[in-house]
């Protein structure tokens, strides 16, 4: 057997499925098992083991003039008509939107000097995700995102009784966010839905139904039986790994813990009323439900209804009314973000638990005004004209606490306008280097092959911020 590990860090990418072993996997496929992969990968630091990371996605860019980075001395033209708060910082300053993060901001750290280079939301969130440098707005993802990556590395290590995914997302973020040629198996296990709806549930976990755990064991022991015929033509070693993610697969179903995990009536209803009784509040909680139970890296996208009406963070004055839809949002996003930042520390996690709070850019400091495109939550009637913000990537901010940070204070700065990013910049890579170093991932030496064989790094230039390093 081949030793999995190399003093290069180099992982070969995915192996491609064969047309008799399709064949083989025929009547299993409804556990949408992962693609066949045989991996090496760096030896993880011991000190690193079971840290998790959560993303909180704000998709469309969230105005850090109107939150985190406020400019209460410039004109009219730029400012929003938000007052200022004092928050539990000394110097440090929200907009009135935000009085729940503003009495707890000794528990978090705010970075504003986040810096993009492409001002579209593909291209974006590429950026933010992948660390692709392309300022185009491609219709896929060229790279594979970080948490597929985290994943990817993850599951070679992987403890053989494990009962949960190493990567969940709940109401993930879009299709920005990829696996690209590591193949659909690194993705997340998703999770859609409303989390606050009575009937919500996670489909394919913790079966009861003993009759159906015996039938899917009977499928399984078919498939095995069928790839026997196989064997000899198996050079790569495929279906042993094939047996291994077989294996995760049917944990994942069959096992009780996974269903529990997934369980937000497990929470008792003064939580569940502390995140907030919407989307939001119960998606965050159940991130936190899930790294506490095991799950290692976690993201969740605020989107939907309760950003307004066109469901995403993306305020152009033809989308929205920017300042009214600040105001729509703002009681749900403090809340549950609030109650995220107090169970974080209150429940001892603190220390393994990485939470990121950010989108893809910030929205343009001076305001505009358009014709609305129609009527709605936080938009006046078609051909209203109203204020908006667009697209913003040289300056903005995003959130971070957990993760062993020093926090209580805010890294870099904007100019006196929030145009640009002046002290402190930060780069996507940065971003994504932060991450990593939490999670015991050494970004300087890995690299994986992609689709034509080409040793690629999963970082380029960026460092680890070393003010977020705990």
């Amino acid at each position: 057997m081949t030793h999995p590990f190399h003093a290069s860090g180099c992982c070969p990418g995915p192996g491609r499925r064969r047309g008799f072993l399709k064949l083989g996997l025929a009547g299993f496929a409804s556990l949408t098992l992962p693609g066949l992969l045989r991996l090496r990968a760096e030896n993880p630091d011991p000190e690193h083991q079971g840290k998790a990371v959560i993303l909180v996605w704000k998709p469309g860019g969230c105005s850090h003039l109107d939150t985190y980075d406020p400019k209460p001395d410039i004109s009219s033209d730029y400012r929003g008509p938000f007052s200022v708060i004092d928050t539990k910082v000394p110097g440090m300053q929200f907009t009135e939107l935000l009085p729940r993060q503003a009495a707890l901001a000794d528990k978090f750290t705010v970075l504003r000097s986040m810096r993009n280079g492409a001002g579209g939301h593909p291209a974006g969130s590429f950026q933010m995700f992948s660390g692709d440098s392309d300022t185009r707005d491609k219709p896929k993802p060229k790279y594979p995102s970080w948490m597929s990556i985290a994943n990817y590395i993850k599951q070679q290590h992987r403890d053989p009784g494990r009962s949960l995914p190493y990567y969940v997302g709940v109401n993930s973020p879009s299709s920005y966010n990829s696996p690209a040629y590591l193949g659909d198996a690194y993705g997340p296990f998703t999770v859609t839905g409303d989390p606050n709806d009575p009937k919500f549930s996670v489909p394919n976990i913790g079966l009861t139904d003993q009759r159906e755990v015996r039938h899917l064991s009977r499928r399984s022991s078919l498939r095995q039986n069928l790839d026997t015929l196989e064997r000899a033509f198996d050079q790569a070693g495929e279906l042993q790994a094939l047996d291994e993610f077989e294996e995760q697969a049917m944990t994942l179903l069959t096992n009780p813990q996974t269903k529990e995990a997934f369980d937000l009536s497990k929470e008792d209803e003064a939580t569940r009323e502390r995140y907030g009784r919407n989307t939001w509040g119960q998606q965050l909680l159940l991130a936190r439900r899930l790294v506490e139970a095991g799950v290692e890296v976690l993201s969740t996208s605020l989107r939907g209804p309760l950003c307004g009406r066109v469901n995403n963070w993306d305020d152009h004055a033809v989308n929205h009314h920017v300042f009214d839809a600040l105001r729509f949002r703002a009681e749900n996003y403090d809340r549950a973000v609030s109650a995220l930042i107090e169970d974080i520390y209150e429940r001892g996690l603190d220390k393994r638990v990485l939470v990121v709070v950010t989108g893809e850019f910030g929205r343009t400091p001076k305001v505009n005004y358009q014709p609305s495109t129609g009527a709605g939550n936080a938009s006046a009637p078609a051909g209203t004209r109203q204020p908006g913000r667009d697209h913003w990537p040289r300056g903005f901010s995003n959130i971070w606490f957990g993760g062993g940070i020093e926090t209580g204070r805010f890294i870099g700065a904007t100019d006196k306008l929030g145009e640009d990013s002046i002290e402190r910049v930060c780069s996507p890579e940065d971003f994504m280097a932060t991450i990593y170093h939490h999670l015991g991932i050494d970004y300087s030496k890995i690299t994986i092959d992609d689709f034509n064989g080409r040793p690629t790094p999963i970082i380029n230039q960026g460092k680890a911020i070393r003010e977020l390093i705990g």
